[in-house]
């Protein structure tokens, strides 16, 4: 359970970077960041990539091994009483925090040590829980050598401003490829070497659309596709509406307004957060309608042929609206991190008019806002298709930089 000094690592041109922290693909945002960057990394799928993953079982379910990787699963050290009691009572003892996550991650340690780890950024550092692991591990792979590159992110600026451990973090990276302005920016001020940061757009945004046939009761091109996640179902105004009550008055507008059909559309499927319990809601209110169809669960680049043939979309989850914003459908976002509207500003030039902040949305904004959307249709379908093919090439150079890095350290 102890440490290990610092160690040179395998350099052989034949072991590509491998892949980490990555959730599983039963969020399709976490699988549409894997597939962005494997269609774009050289050599793959033929030279495939080792992904670190928290279920292999999503990831095959999904097809990820055909995008050119390797599941390989981490440990749970909360499934094994025996394991967990040892390392506890050794990390109480020592001190020693980084035990937890040598036990988690062993493939990445002694012979398979790799010489370049890819931490799958996005919104991971949006969230204070989860940043002391984060910071552990990449602290734990750098010590034995590994170079760290973090892909695809977007961290809250009020948390790097509060929090000098995830500064040094952010800085111990030998590359940090940001998602968005906002992001970038304040990795600036946070400390952040200017040569070790670039500006992408997320990997996403160059993943390819697979259109499956449509189901009865979606209209291409006269649907407004939905999508909520559980994670907005917590904030509610002081008046009592829920922001599912405002996405419910919403529906009800589009219905009573316009002769537009509503696709209710999953994009997270867990167990813990799944998008299909608010959304059912939703369903049952107007399945009598018989206007609304819902969007069975699918991997990313179905749902983002789903999404595609939209008119309009109105989404929470990040890689949602990525999938209709590459798509060039016009979108609104309601959004809870700055990913939302570092996205949209970068876009778009400002985040007012694309996002909505759940924190404070309500039934009348939420329906104001898409008259609006609907009122500059023919605007932003021409400002997404007149920028989308640049932003996909260049989304793709997430992988591009990435193995550039790779080849400097193994020597290539």
């Amino acid at each position: 359970m102890s440490g290990e000094e610092r160690l040179p690592v395998s350099t052989g041109a034949e072991d590509p970077p491998v892949l980490y922290m990555h959730a599983g693909s039963g969020n399709h945002g976490c699988e549409a960041i894997v597939r962005g960057f494997l269609s774009s990394f050289p050599g793959v799928p033929q030279q495939r990539v080792r992904l670190i993953t928290a279920s292999a079982a999503e990831d095959m379910r999904y097809g990820l091994p055909e995008a050119g990787c390797t599941p390989e699963e981490e440990r749970r050290i909360d499934r094994h009483f025996f394991s967990h009691a040892a390392y506890y009572a050794w990390r109480a003892v020592t001190g020693d925090r980084e035990s937890f996550l040598r036990y988690r991650f062993p493939m990445l340690q002694g012979k398979n040590r790799p010489a370049v780890a890819v931490s799958i950024g996005g919104d991971n550092y949006c969230y204070p829980d989860m940043v002391p692991d984060l910071i552990l591990s990449d602290r734990m792979l750098q010590r034995r050598g590994t170079k760290t590159v973090l892909l695809g992110c977007s961290v809250e600026p009020s948390m790097l401003e509060a929090d000098p451990a995830l500064r040094e973090d952010m800085k111990s990276h030998a590359l940090i490829l940001a998602r968005e302005s906002l992001t970038r920016d304040a990795l600036l001020a946070a400390g952040v070497e200017e040569a070790k940061l670039m500006l992408l757009p997320d990997p996403a945004f160059s993943m390819e659309a697979v259109r499956l046939p449509l189901p009865d009761g979606f209209a291409e091109g006269g649907t407004v596709g939905i999508n909520v996640s559980p994670l907005i179902e917590q904030y509610r105004e002081e008046s009592g509406e829920t922001v599912l009550d405002a996405f419910s008055a919403l529906i009800g507008h589009i219905l009573e307004h316009t002769d537009l059909q509503i696709a209710l559309i999953p994009h997270v499927v867990w167990g813990s957060s799944d998008d299909r319990r608010p959304l059912g809601k939703l369903y049952e209110r107007y399945r009598d309608t018989k206007r609304l169809v819902v969007i069975g669960d699918h991997g990313a680049p179905e749902l983002k042929g789903f999404i595609a043939r939209c008119r309009f979309f109105v989404g929470a989850r990040t890689h949602a609206t990525i999938a209709a914003y590459s798509s060039s459908v016009p979108t609104l976002v309601a959004g809870y991190s700055v990913k939302s509207e570092g996205i949209a500003k970068d876009l778009f030039g400002t985040a007012e008019g694309h996002v909505l902040s759940v924190k404070n949305l309500r039934a009348a904004g939420l329906i104001e806002a898409f008259d609006a959307l609907c009122g500059r249709e023919r605007e932003l379908r021409g400002i997404l298709a007149a920028k989308m093919p640049a932003v996909s090439e260049k989304a793709k150079q997430n992988a591009v930089c990435t193995a550039r890095i790779w080849r400097e350290v193994i020597g290539a």
